[in-house]
């Protein structure tokens, strides 16, 4: 087996056996607008933003600013990730007790 191949190898064997959930669109949405402002970027368009919080289900009102709506969004984005695991998969919803 050639060395350089190796890691790629373990990779695509490891995703055939770990199964991850992908995350749902309105999420994964919000989830690149974090990162993008996270990594120095402005939002221009406050309805685009406002936009991204409805579809999370939150409420905006018209007036909202965009920086208390851009921390709303974190937060909503914060709370879906506690339901998944480090994985990226999302955790079973059994409790211990149920089964």
């Amino acid at each position: 087996m050639i060395p350089h191949r190796k890691p790629r190898l373990l990779k695509w064997l490891k995703g055939l056996f770990v199964t991850r959930a992908k995350l749902p669109p309105e999420v994964q949405r919000a989830k690149e607008v974090i990162a993008a402002i996270d990594s120095g970027g402005m939002p221009l368009n406050p309805a685009t933003i406002n936009a991204i919080a409805r579809d999370l289900g939150l409420e905006v009102p018209r007036r909202a600013s965009v920086s208390d709506t851009i921390q709303r969004i974190r937060m909503a984005v914060e709370r879906s990730q506690s339901y998944a695991d480090p994985s990226g998969a999302i955790s079973s919803t059994l409790g211990k007790y149920d089964a």
